[in-house]
C-alpha cells in the first residue's frame, strides 16, 4: 500500500486531470521550497510551514511560510515569485506595497525586487538538518555500545554499520590513501558516505521527513565537491604539483615554449570537483524525474480518456516500483562512487615520490 501513496498525492493535488501539467508538477517536486507539502483535502492545502528569515538592509524579518498561503498572498510586503523569472523565490513588492498584506491578484503585474538577503530554512536545509541529527544519533549511540561492551560481538544495526565501515576502510581508504595515512582522512570519508547515503534514501520517501531533493540540488553537490577539492589541494605534497607543472618523463617540447602539458594537467585538476558535482547531481535528479514522469503518465492518458488512464495505472505503478528499487540501489552506488573518487584524489595528492 505504501507504493500507492505517491499516486494518492498526485490525485489530491490534481483532481481535475485537464488542469494537470506534468512538467510543472515534476519541477515543483525536484526544486527546493519553503514548506513541506503533505496533501490536498477538499481544496485545502495541508503543508508543514518553515521559517522565512530575511535580512533587508540591516532589518531582520522573520515569519512562517504559511503566511504566503501557497503563493496566493503577500505578507509584510514580501511574496513568493509569481512569474517565470521569480518562481520559487521570495520577492519584495514595490510601489507602496512595503506594508501590504493581502491576496495577490493573479493577472496583475507587481513591481518587485530582490534587494535583500534570504537565509530562510528551506525544505532542503531542513532535510539536511534532520539527516545530520539522524547521523549523530546513530553514531553516538553505536559508539556508546562499543564503550560499554568493547569485547562483545556487535548485534543488529550495530553489526550492519560495522560491515559498512570496515568495507570503506579496507576497500577504499587503505588501498587508495595508504595504511599509514588513511586515519587522517577516514572520518571525512565516513561522513561523506553516510551523509550522501541518508539524503539519497530520504529523497526517495514520498512523505515527511523525506521528499526533499537534497543530493539532486546542484548547490549541495557543489559544496561537497569543493570541500573535497580544498582537502586535496591543502593536503597535497610537492610531488603532486611536480607532476602537474613538470611531468616526469614527458618530452620537453610539451612544456617549452608553450606549457601545453601543464595546462592540460591543471585543467584536469580543476575538473575533478566538477565531475564529482555533476555525477551525483545528474544521477539523483534524473531518477526523481523519471519516477514522477511514470506517475504523470496516468493523468496524461486520463486527460485524454479516463478509461485509458485506468488501464495505464497498473503499468505506471509497476514502473514506479521498479524505478524506486533501482533508485535505492543508485543511492548506495552514488555514495560509494563519491567516496571512492574522493579517496582516490586524496591518495594522488599525498603520494610521496618513489625512489
Amino acid at each position: 500500500m505504501f507504493c500507492l501513496l505517491p499516486l494518492q498525492l498526485f490525485a489530491d493535488n490534481h483532481s481535475e486531470t485537464n488542469d494537470f501539467k506534468v512538467d510543472e508538477y515534476i519541477l515543483d517536486h525536484v526544486v527546493d521550497g519553503y514548506g513541506w507539502h503533505i496533501t490536498n483535502v477538499k481544496g485545502i492545502e495541508i503543508t508543514i510551514p518553515l521559517p522565512i528569515i530575511l535580512l533587508d538592509h540591516g532589518k531582520l524579518v522573520c515569519f512562517m511560510s504559511s503566511r504566503f498561503h501557497h503563493g496566493t498572498a503577500a505578507y509584510k510586503g514580501y511574496a513568493l515569485g509569481y512569474n517565470k523569472d521569480t518562481k520559487g523565490k521570495i520577492i519584495k513588492l514595490q510601489g507602496g506595497a512595503t506594508s501590504y498584506t493581502g491576496i495577490l491578484e493573479k493577472d496583475k503585474e507587481y513591481k518587485w525586487d530582490t534587494d535583500f538577503l534570504d537565509i530562510s530554512i528551506s525544505k532542503n536545509v531542513c532535510s539536511m538538518l534532520i539527516s545530520v541529527l539522524l547521523l549523530c544519533w546513530i553514531f553516538i549511540s553505536i559508539a556508546g555500545k562499543y564503550k560499554r561492551k568493547p569485547i562483545h560481538a556487535p548485534r543488529g544495526f550495530q553489526a550492519i554499520l560495522e560491515v559498512v565501515i570496515l568495507f570503506i576502510r579496507d576497500e577504499i581508504a587503505i588501498p587508495l590513501i595508504g595504511t599509514h595515512k588513511y586515519l587522517k582522512y577516514f572520518p571525512y570519508l565516513l561522513t561523506l558516505f553516510f551523509f550522501i547515503l541518508i539524503n539519497n534514501i530520504m529523497g526517495l520517501l514520498p512523505v515527511f521527513p523525506g521528499g526533499a531533493n537534497v543530493t539532486g540540488n546542484i548547490a549541495v553537490t557543489m559544496v561537497l565537491a569543493l570541500i573535497t577539492f580544498f582537502i586535496v589541494t591543502f593536503s597535497s605534497k610537492i610531488n603532486y604539483w611536480t607532476h602537474i607543472f613538470n611531468t616526469p618523463g614527458a618530452p620537453w617540447w610539451l612544456k617549452i615554449p608553450i606549457p601545453l602539458l601543464p595546462l592540460i594537467e591543471l585543467v584536469g585538476m580543476l575538473t575533478k570537483p566538477f565531475v564529482l558535482m555533476i555525477r551525483l547531481f545528474a544521477n539523483i535528479i534524473s531518477g526523481h524525474i523519471v519516477i514522477l514522469g511514470f506517475l504523470g503518465l496516468i493523468f496524461i492518458f486520463g486527460a485524454m480518456l479516463p478509461v485509458v488512464g485506468v488501464l495505464v495505472s497498473p503499468v505506471s505503478l509497476l514502473l514506479y516500483l521498479f524505478m524506486g528499487l533501482l533508485e535505492l540501489l543508485v543511492a548506495f552506488i552514488q555514495a560509494f562512487v563519491f567516496t571512492l573518487l574522493t579517496a582516490l584524489y586524496i591518495g594522488m595528492a599525498i603520494e610521496e615520490e618513489h625512489s
